[in-house]
C-alpha cells in the first residue's frame, strides 16, 4: 500500500466518511468558492491556517472532485504552494499533481468495488470521479 492509499484510510478510518466536504469542516479547513477563470481550484495556507479555494462556476460533480483534490495537497503536500512553484521556479508539479489526483479517486471511491456487471468508466462516474481523471485509476 502507498502513501496515497494510507492517508486515506486513515482519514477514512478517523473521520468516517468518504465526503471531503464533511472531512474539510471537521479539519477546520477553510473553505472559499472564488471567480478562479480556468482554474478548477487551489490549497493553500496563510499563518498556518489552511485554505481550499473551489471556482465557483464548478458544476456540484466537478467540485466535489476538486475538494477531495485540494484535500489530498492539504495532506500529502502541506508546505507546497504549487501557484508559486509553476510560475517562479523549474519544478515540475506534475507528479504533486498526479498524487492529488490519486488521493481524490480512493478518497471518493472509498474503497467501493465496481458492480459485476459495471465498466470501469460507470463505476468511476457513479463515485464522482470525472472522466478526464479516469487515467489515474
Amino acid at each position: 500500500m502507498g502513501q496515497v492509499q494510507r492517508e486515506v484510510s486513515k482519514l477514512l478510518q478517523k473521520h468516517g466518511t468518504n465526503n471531503p466536504w464533511e472531512i474539510v469542516n471537521q479539519k477546520g479547513i477553510l473553505l472559499f468558492f472564488d471567480e478562479l477563470g480556468d482554474i478548477w481550484g487551489y490549497y493553500n495556507r496563510f499563518v498556518r491556517v489552511p485554505m481550499i479555494h473551489i471556482n465557483n462556476e464548478l458544476t456540484e460533480f466537478n467540485s466535489r472532485f476538486t475538494c477531495a483534490h485540494e484535500l489530498g495537497h492539504h495532506l500529502l503536500h502541506p508546505n507546497v504552494n504549487t501557484p508559486f512553484l509553476k510560475k517562479n521556479t523549474l519544478f515540475c508539479v506534475s507528479k504533486i499533481e498526479r498524487e492529488a489526483n490519486h488521493f481524490a479517486i480512493h478518497l471518493l471511491t472509498g474503497g467501493d468495488k465496481p458492480y459485476p456487471d459495471e465498466t470501469k468508466q460507470q463505476f468511476l462516474l457513479r463515485n464522482g470521479i470525472p472522466v478526464d481523471m479516469h487515467c489515474f485509476y
